[in-house]
């Protein structure tokens, strides 16, 4: 666990911050309309990938690495197990010199993230979990106090920028019983924490690439919390394109509660 903790703070030293709000022109592409790629994401993600294959050679499957050949991600689901690396989560942030971003790593075997890592570069938080044995921020355990049971007094965020225009509607305004509801910050790495530290109490995701969620998800449920699907299933870490929303909450109580005040079952 620490090894990888500390390949993911010394690639980010290396090869990530020396260009926060220092990127040249040309270091910034479009992978995809509206979705940033930067030097820093590419020239990290080889560099994790190596060392995370020198200390377990098994498939790894990149962000960016998907971007360019999607078949990639099949590895999720047809080897026993994978490596997940997310470079630079929230490349958006990064380009436009805001500090939420984060590097990210998971372990996925049988299809379920069994180890996760996030460094957040800016605060230099190290959070990582391990299945059945806990989250940890920086060496310290994390157990969520208990919530109050009033949704009124819940803080929550909702991603819903690729939700159906009238289902977003009726989600916004279903919403307003809560006591506080953002759009997020535009990182997994930086949101998933804001649950595990107390600070938040529900998070609503619908597109849900691997990189991103697994290793938040793990970090939640061994916390305390949930990571499941609106089914109710737990998450699973499945290629693009698979089954959307996700719902990650504090607790069993307050998962089943916004769900039913969000989506009226």
């Amino acid at each position: 666990m620490e090894k990888v903790a500390e390949i993911l703070a010394e690639v980010s030293a290396e090869v990530v911050e020396p260009r926060f709000r220092a990127l040249a022109d040309g270091e910034v592409m479009e992978k995809a309309p509206g979705d940033l790629v930067t030097i820093a994401d590419r020239e990290a993600e080889v560099i994790i990938s190596r060392r995370l294959r020198e200390l377990l050679p098994v498939p790894v499957v990149g962000e960016e690495a998907v971007a360019a050949d999607p078949s990639l991600a099949r590895a999720l689901v047809e080897e026993p197990a994978v490596w997940l690396v997310d470079p630079v989560d929230g490349t958006s942030n990064f380009v436009a010199g805001r500090p939420d971003f984060a590097v990210m790593a998971s372990l996925v075997r049988a299809g379920q993230a069994v180890a996760a890592w996030i460094w957040q570069p800016m605060s230099q938080t190290a959070y990582s979990a391990e299945l059945g044995a806990g989250a940890w921020r920086d060496g310290h355990r994390l157990v969520r106090r208990p919530t109050d049971d009033a949704p009124e007094k819940w803080r929550g965020t909702l991603k819903s920028r690729y939700l159906d225009p009238a289902e977003h509607h009726r989600m916004l305004t279903s919403a307003r019983v809560f006591g506080q509801v953002s759009g997020g910050l535009r990182s997994a790495g930086m949101e998933y924490p804001l649950i595990a530290e107390g600070e938040q109490e529900f998070i609503l995701y619908w597109r849900t690439l691997p990189w991103d969620h697994a290793p938040g998800s793990l970090l939640i449920t061994e916390s305390g919390g949930v990571s499941a699907r609106l089914s109710g299933s737990p998450y699973r870490p499945d290629p693009p394109g698979g089954e959307d929303g996700l719902l990650v909450a504090a607790d069993p109580a307050v998962w089943e509660h916004t769900r039913e005040i969000l989506l009226g079952r």
